[in-house]
Parts: structure tokens; sequence; C-alpha cells
């Protein structure tokens, strides 16, 4: 699954990279987690259009939002035919800018093993920011209220990242984003050619401090491999709780 991610690139870098017209002004995020406000890109007139969503997706014939399973994840194999993301996949589609993610490995016996995966580093040194295939929906409260929210779509892990978990995030690349987000020109069984693994030679992984287990921390350290953050990592390990990595405070920072 996909729990917790970043998104850490300007805004400017994520406007060009995404192309849409809007100019939202926000901040570096370190520990992005479900329920929570995300940035997502969808096609509105033809064009690419930038909009805030709730991580956790709810459809329109879902029930109050508290009360609803909370689907932060869609698993690829099973979006044409599950009956609370089949509609969203033919036809509301979108990206999720991230600069990566984290993903936890079951120790034997002990605490898991907290990794962040990124893309690996350009010519200039720096990993690009990637894109998540998304899904969306609309729903409507019995007042008439509206929320827009969107799931990630997964599929299998590729070699690199197998090892730690069995799922992955799917990633859909620059050249491909026309093809994702036009829902009426692109039809569901043809674009679904584009959930699978990435290219092992997309990602690279490696193990960070169990400071990222508690949502209230929220820095760049969490993204320091461990054995560049060996003070951070004794501070903040008393607060955390890695059997418990899946469970969400309610009580969780905005990402504006």
């Amino acid at each position: 699954m996909c729990g917790r991610y970043v998104i850490f690139s300007t805004p400017e870098a994520i406007r060009a990279l995404f192309r849409y017209g809007e100019q939202p002004n926000f901040p570096p995020r370190y520990n992005i987690a479900p329920t929570q406000p995300i940035p997502a890109v969808r096609l509105v007139d033809g064009k690419p259009s930038f909009a805030l969503m709730r991580w956790g997706l709810l459809p329109s014939w879902g029930e109050e939002p508290k009360t609803f399973p909370l689907l932060i994840n869609a698993r690829g194999e099973s979006v044409l035919d599950k009956p609370a993301f089949r509609n969203a996949m033919r036809r509301r589609r979108c990206l999720i800018p991230t600069d990566g993610f984290y993903e936890w490995q079951a120790g034997a016996g002990g605490p898991k093993q907290a990794y962040f995966v990124r893309a690996r580093t350009r010519h200039d040194g720096t990993p690009p920011p990637l894109a998540f295939a998304g899904l969306w929906e609309t729903w409507t409260g019995p007042n008439g209220e509206e929320l827009d929210t969107a799931a990630i779509v997964t599929t299998e892990a590729n070699r690199t990242l197998a090892a730690i978990h069995p799922r992955m995030p799917v990633f859909v690349p620059p050249e491909a984003f026309d093809r994702w987000l036009d829902c009426d020109a692109v039809p569901a069984e043809e674009v679904s050619s584009l959930i699978k693994p990435a290219d092992d030679a997309l990602l690279e992984a490696y193990p960070i401090s169990p400071a990222v287990n508690r949502v209230a921390n929220d820095s760049d350290a969490l993204i320091a491999p461990i054995s560049a953050q060996a003070s951070f990592q004794q501070e903040s390990t008393s607060q955390a709780k890695p059997s418990k990595v899946e469970k969400f405070d309610d009580d969780q920072p905005t990402l504006f």
C-alpha cells in the first residue's frame, strides 16, 4: 500500500511538470497522511487543472465520510470491476504529484523498518518529482455539501521494492499524462496498460528513522538516510510506535 508520502518540490516546478494554469502556493510536506487534503491534477474543459482533494476516496453513493471505509489505495488489478472504483476509472482519473513515499518492511518479530522511496537522482544530482496514478470522486452530502476525494492506484512491487513490500503505487510517466487524464478520448480498458510496476531503474529506496511513524513529525529530517540522522532518531524513537504505522492521528496538519 501507499500510506504516507511527501511533496517538497517548489510549486513552480510542480506546475511546470503538470502544466496546469492555476498558481497555488504550498509549503513542502514530508509526512502527508490519509484524510489530509492533497494536491491533484485532473482535466477540466480539456486542460490540466489543479485541485485539492481529501486523501481517501468516497464514492458518490457512499455513506457519511466518518463512517465509510477509508479507501486510500485502489488495487490496479480490480479498478475496472470494484464498485467503489470502476466509475472513477472510466470517468474521473487524476494525477497526484509526489517527491516520494514511505514504506515499511516487516521484521522478524521486531519493529518494522521504515524506508523512503524516491526517483533516482538526475544528472544535476536531484531526484525529479513524480506522478501517482489517481482516481477521484465527488461526494455530495445531505445538505448539498460537496467533497472531492482521491485514492492512489497500486500494483505489484517491482524488483527494486519487492524485498520491502509486495505492493507499490502506480507511476504515470510525463509522456502518458494526457492519456491518463483524458477519460473522454482514452477508454479505461486502454489506459489500464499504464497500471504496472515501475521500471526497476526509476526508483531507489533507503532506510530512515522511525520518527516518520508519528504524523506530527514533518520535516526534511524524516527523509535523511538512517546513518545520517542518529541524533534525530534517538530523539524521536520514544514518540514513535513502529508496530502501528497504519493507524493515523485524527489531529493532523493540513497541506496548505
